[in-house]
């Protein structure tokens, strides 16, 4: 069984793109006893080796981000509310009237628009744009909130983390879920020799992952990700891309990555052989760091392996237990299976 209060941790943790200290620092409390080598690079990412029983011929990279999307502080307005953008790719509708964190401080405030007795009759209609909205922290003046914030200040939301009846609802489950991962396989009995990438600033652009990948050098490549689940009421057939519960999802493409066709068949048949449920996407659509990784110095034969995840990428994402069960079963068979073809 996973480390689920470890999970839980994580997800609390604030960490958006070009602000992952907290998650890094976590991780390496947690890893510091089982790996025999770990870095930080220059950009932040945590590059990680640990030994095996055996030494390979090839070099195996299992990758996860460690940050989340957010917002970042861009302006402070004369009344002491705060002006925002989007880090990473989050809806309109996501952040109208959240409670979030800001800074280093984690000092509360709640997303704010256009009173509804203000609107027009089509404004009530529509979801306000991010450029209309600002955070409120309680300052009666731009003086006052410059005491606590100031621009450049990331902001993350403050929701609950819930794990009840086999799902688990939180912010940040993509990707702290592969974080997690991660973290176990450092911590178990390894039959092979392996490099673990946990990179940063994924959600704007694969950033970390280039980068981590072009110091390890590897031959192949695994990466663990949360993907968009859309079983919900109002998606039908393939618009559901993939459903919470049927397991986990190995893609053979996605819209950064078409993935090496040998190791999606391996995952399959690896899942089949451990009784493991396992799926794929029915829509091309998304990527992930994979889009970096396969694409570094040479070529990296990679696949990926994912838990599906409804409403990612908001401040209440929602996970199946059994699903992050299937997940790490099939990251770690594939891993080793590769590493001993």
């Amino acid at each position: 069984m996973l480390d689920y209060e470890l999970l839980e941790k994580l997800c609390r943790a604030g960490g958006i793109s070009g602000s992952e200290d907290d998650v890094r620092n976590i991780i390496i409390e947690e890893i510091t006893p089982y790996a025999d080598d770990i870095k930080t690079d220059n950009q932040g990412n945590l590059i990680v080796f640990k030994k095996g029983r055996k030494t390979p011929e090839k070099r195996m990279l299992v990758s996860a981000h460690m940050d989340e999307v957010g917002f970042i502080v861009t302006y402070i307005n004369s009344d002491g509310t705060l002006k925002f953008t989007s880090v990473g790719g989050i809806n309109d509708s996501a952040a109208f009237a959240k409670n979030v964190l800001i800074g280093k401080n984690k000092l509360r405030g709640v997303v704010n628009a256009k009173p509804v007795h203000l609107l027009k009759p089509d404004e009530r209609k529509k979801n306000p744009p991010i450029d209309t909205l600002s955070i409120d922290i309680g300052a009666d003046s731009k003086e006052e909130a410059e005491k606590y914030v100031s621009l450049g200040d990331s902001v993350v939301f403050d929701s609950l983390y819930e794990n009840k009846d086999g799902r688990i609802i939180s912010k940040a489950i993509d990707d702290r879920f592969g974080c997690l991962v991660l973290i176990e396989m450092i911590r178990s009995e390894l039959e092979y020799d392996m490099y673990f990438s946990f990179v940063v600033q994924e959600e704007i652009g694969l950033r970390g992952a280039k980068t981590a990948a072009f110091s390890v050098e590897p031959d192949c490549a695994v990466v663990v990700e949360a993907t968009t689940a859309s079983d919900v009421p109002y998606a039908e057939n393939e618009k559901k891309v993939c459903c919470v519960g049927d397991g986990a999802v190995i893609s053979f493409m996605d819209r950064a990555t078409i993935y090496d066709k040998e190791y999606y068949r391996l995952g399959m048949e690896l899942a089949k052989k451990h009784g493991v449920k396992v799926q794929t996407k029915t829509m091309i659509a998304g990527g992930n760091d994979a889009g970096a990784i396969h694409c570094s110095r040479g070529g990296v034969r990679t696949m990926a392996v994912s838990v599906p995840c409804r409403y990612i990428h908001s401040s209440s994402s929602l996970a199946s237990v059994e699903d992050m069960e299937a997940v790490y079963a099939i990251v770690k068979a594939s891993a080793e299976k590769i590493l001993s073809l």
